[in-house]
């Protein structure tokens, strides 16, 4: 893994964690508070490490650049009345009202969007926002689990600033539908998405032949993968298909959502990967920043409801590769953190940052039959002439 070569943050305060649908929803923020509690005890943030910038709250113009009045006037009507509106996806199982909902949201986006903004402006060269990555929410509608896309509010921010080029990777199990269908016929910027197939897991979209407008074509890529794929065919897709497409783009900037909700012990998905497949991929994106974009990289959570022990380890190792400082993978988690997740969880943390696995994989070849290859070839098929790139090349 290469250097950082500049300042690096991490946007995140503890007020936060009041994006909260409360009891028994598997969006628990406690998962952001664990996250943040291990990577200070192991020196990811503070001296030498990530430096915390405090999240703004976003404006109602701000979060209106993506979203329609309506929606954000009933968000904040049902955040203070309560009730529902489901032609706006609120007062659902996904999307339960909660007081003060709105402004959670709206602190939410903030948050991201001040990381794209040290992001563009030059100050950070890497910045992250792990409460972030909100990628179902439309424009119009809330949809699973999210209320406000942050991150497509953070990358119309780069366009109206000038930025020409963005890529948007998103390794989250389920397909980044509301990124995709938000920029669908916008030629500036490139949506990749890497998840479980729609036939087996929400939204239920992401296919292969979805490639873009007619604006815009090949701007859109999705790799649907067979239930029960792990490591090895994981990290297959992820090279046959994520730096070939971004090298073909040239970004000026990387912008990258990291749900980790694509691990074996998820409770809502059927994806097999290991802590240490996703760390892998981690270390890609981040050097693929330097490679294409002098490094800028804008940094999101997303998914992930194996709340004690995944998602905190699998971001916390996520937060490491921004700072520049990897948390080997051998490393105990610290005592002082463990017996904090005995208080606010009852049970036992997890005693190492890995789940020793090697995360080993072989390339892709082109020629297997099985249905995780024949998914990836069709990404190629579908999307790889549209952006100068022969398909069939094993080599590439």
């Amino acid at each position: 893994m290469t250097g950082c070569g500049g300042r690096t943050t991490v946007v995140h305060d503890d007020s936060l964690v009041a994006y909260d649908f409360g009891p028994g929803h598997p969006m628990s923020p406690l998962r952001v508070d664990l996250t943040m509690r291990l990577a200070a005890e192991l020196g990811v943030t503070g001296p030498g490490g990530l430096e915390l910038v405090r999240a703004p709250m976003a404006s109602a113009d701000l979060i209106g650049t993506v979203h329609t009045p309506s929606l954000i006037e009933t968000m904040e009507r049902l955040g203070t009345r309560g009730g529902h509106d489901l032609a706006h996806g609120l007062g659902t199982d996904d999307n339960p009202v909660f007081r003060d909902m709105h402004v959670a949201g709206a602190h939410v986006v903030g948050a991201t969007h001040e990381a794209f903004r040290q992001v563009w402006s030059g100050e950070s060269v890497h910045s992250a926002s792990i409460s972030g990555g909100l990628h179902h929410a439309m424009r119009d509608r809330s949809s699973g689990f999210c209320l406000y896309n942050d991150v497509a509010v953070g990358i119309t921010s780069l366009l109206d600033a000038g930025a020409q080029r963005v890529a948007y990777v998103d390794v989250d199990v389920h397909h980044g539908d509301g990124v995709e269908q938000i920029f669908w016929n916008d030629p500036r910027v490139l949506t990749v998405s890497l998840h479980e197939s729609g036939r087996t897991l929400f939204p239920g979209t992401g296919w292969a032949d979805e490639t873009g407008g007619p604006d815009a074509p090949g701007t859109a890529v999705n790799v649907a993968l067979p239930a029960g794929t792990g490591d090895g065919g994981w990290l297959r897709a992820f090279h046959a298909v994520v730096p070939q497409v971004l090298r073909a783009w040239q970004p000026e900037v990387l912008v990258t959502q990291h749900g980790c909700d694509s691990h074996v012990e998820d409770p809502l998905a059927n994806l097999l990967v290991s802590l240490d497949g996703q760390r892998s991929t981690y270390g890609a994106l981040h050097d693929l920043a330097h490679e294409l974009c002098g490094g800028r990289w804008v940094v999101t959570g997303g998914g992930g409801y194996a709340v004690v022990d995944v998602v905190p380890r699998a971001w916390t190792h996520l937060l490491g590769i921004v700072a520049g400082r990897p948390v080997d993978a051998t490393t105990a988690t610290p005592e002082g953190w463990r017996e904090h997740v005995r208080l606010v969880a009852g049970r036992a943390a997890p005693y190492r940052m890995t789940d020793g696995r090697d995360a080993a994989w072989t390339p892709w070849r082109g020629r297997s039959t099985t249905w995780l290859d024949q998914a990836i070839t069709a990404t190629r098929d579908g999307v790889f002439p549209a952006l100068g790139l022969p398909p069939r090349d094993p080599t590439l």
